[in-house]
């Protein structure tokens, strides 16, 4: 036979031979038994949902047997995860239910992570443990502020209050000082006292001439007249307003990516592409920190060219890669210099989940995984138009990975949580667990001072 048909036989045998060792090992890698260790956040039609100790959300097909909502367990599964997937390939093959390792200050390891507010979580376990389950239900309600706001706060110790126009309207300075101070003195736990002063379009405060010379300009106003310098300088002015009032959030800056005119969130955008965009959100973060106020990176994950979603439900058709490649960028941005606060909005992201993005734990877990962002995640008003009708819609924003909820109707939001609570839809411990975070960023901004 002839050498070269000899050599390439043997070439092609090697070549096959390593070929099926490769598929070979591939197929044995992805069967590979795998553990993950998760807390069960709830059951439903042959599936559990659980979330990890890093926040990421998954879905599992199991016939759960004795599992109950609340258990810490260890998984065993083949296959492989997905982080960005609503129900998982990977099969359950075995799991334990375990005991929640806790460290020397008593807080449960799954509570424990490298986050922003890591600092303060002793504080914030030792206050948690001081309160009542329903003391518990209304710190993860941010309300909009109602007539009654003092009565109601005294029987449902909220979170903090949400403030519009209509609120400062015609008050002087030591009006609203008064109003918000009466406020904080009804409330067993500090308030989160929040408002949208993004600037243009939206001013809650500075429309009223008695607290604001004038109104404050929009971002892209600012930046067409003196680039980041100017915007630096506003948000500094813009927070020193507010914390002299004694508002201590701020719902804002928007960090949507838009440059078309007509584009509903172009007029409240800095109206430029995602590089400049990204510079806006890290130029805000930055330039607010130690001003006593917190600012919140919107609209989660961007909000493109979508309809207004006070109004009516809003369906956004880009692609996964596409969000990742030009809208996540700016919240990265904000992420990585301190933004201790995102706020989801209520669009359908129809290539990642058919749930608004404020119901998806897979755009929460866009958020947790991808960005590494570990501080406060708020819906958008579950009362606007998007959502309004959504049965279950409190509950569901909790399942999805929220820590706060907005709210106008916070009498069905409250009683909604703590039905689910009572027959066992929602566990105590998952409730725990954010309200946690919400006293760690409490005592982060120093709204809550322990002497002891």
């Amino acid at each position: 036979m002839n050498k070269k048909l000899i050599y390439l036989i043997i070439g092609i045998s090697i070549f096959s031979l390593a070929l099926i060792l490769i598929i070979t090992s591939r197929k044995e890698k992805t069967s590979e038994i795998e553990t993950l260790e998760a807390t069960i956040m709830y059951k439903e039609d042959g599936l559990i949902t659980v979330k990890d100790n890093n926040n990421i959300i998954y879905t599992f097909e199991l016939d759960e047997g004795d599992l109950e909502v609340g258990d810490y367990v260890l998984l065993e599964y083949a296959g492989l995860i997905d982080k960005n997937k609503e129900k998982q390939d990977a099969k359950i093959i075995n799991y334990e239910v375990k005991s929640v390792n806790k460290d020397i200050n008593g807080i449960p390891s799954d509570y424990i992570d490298d986050g922003i507010f890591s600092t303060y979580y002793v504080m914030a376990y030792n206050k948690l443990k001081e309160l009542s389950k329903e003391e518990k239900i209304g710190q993860l309600l941010l309300v909009r502020y109602p007539d009654n706001a003092i009565d109601a706060n005294k029987k449902y110790n909220f979170g903090g209050f949400v403030f519009f126009e209509k609120d400062f309207k015609n008050k002087t300075k030591d009006q609203v000082v008064s109003m918000i101070n009466d406020l904080q003195k009804s409330s067993k736990i500090p308030l989160l006292t929040a408002v949208d002063e993004e600037g243009g379009k939206v001013v809650r405060v500075s429309s009223n001439p008695n607290l604001a010379s004038e109104p404050f300009k929009s971002p892209k106003s600012l930046y067409d007249d003196g680039q980041f310098s100017l915007i630096r300088s506003d948000t500094i002015k813009k927070s020193d307003l507010l914390n002299s009032l004694g508002l201590n959030v701020n719902l804002a800056p928007v960090v949507d990516v838009t440059t078309d005119p007509n584009d509903y969130m172009y007029e409240r955008a800095l109206g430029e592409n995602t590089v400049l965009t990204s510079e806006f959100a890290e130029t805000v973060i930055k330039a607010s920190k130690g001003t006593g106020v917190s600012y919140t990176l919107k609209h989660f994950p961007g909000y493109g060219n979508n309809k207004d979603t006070h109004v009516t439900s809003s369906e956004d058709t880009r692609t996964l890669e596409s969000i990742k490649t030009n809208d996540l960028p700016p919240f990265k941005a904000g992420i990585d210099a301190g933004a201790e606060a995102v706020l989801v909005s209520h669009n359908v992201v129809t290539n990642i989940d058919s749930a608004p993005a404020s119901l998806s734990k897979s755009i929460h877990n866009l958020l947790r995984n991808e960005l590494k962002f570990t501080g406060i995640i708020m819906t958008d008003d579950l009362d606007m138009g998007a959502t309004k009708s959504i049965d279950k819609k409190y509950v569901k924003a909790i399942q999805a990975g929220n820590d706060l909820i907005i709210t106008t109707d916070y009498e069905k939001a409250f009683n909604e949580i703590n039905g689910a609570l009572n027959d066992g839809t929602l566990s105590e411990d998952e409730i725990n667990k954010l309200v946690f975070r919400v006293l760690a960023w409490k005592y982060y901004k120093g709204l809550m001072i322990d002497i002891k």
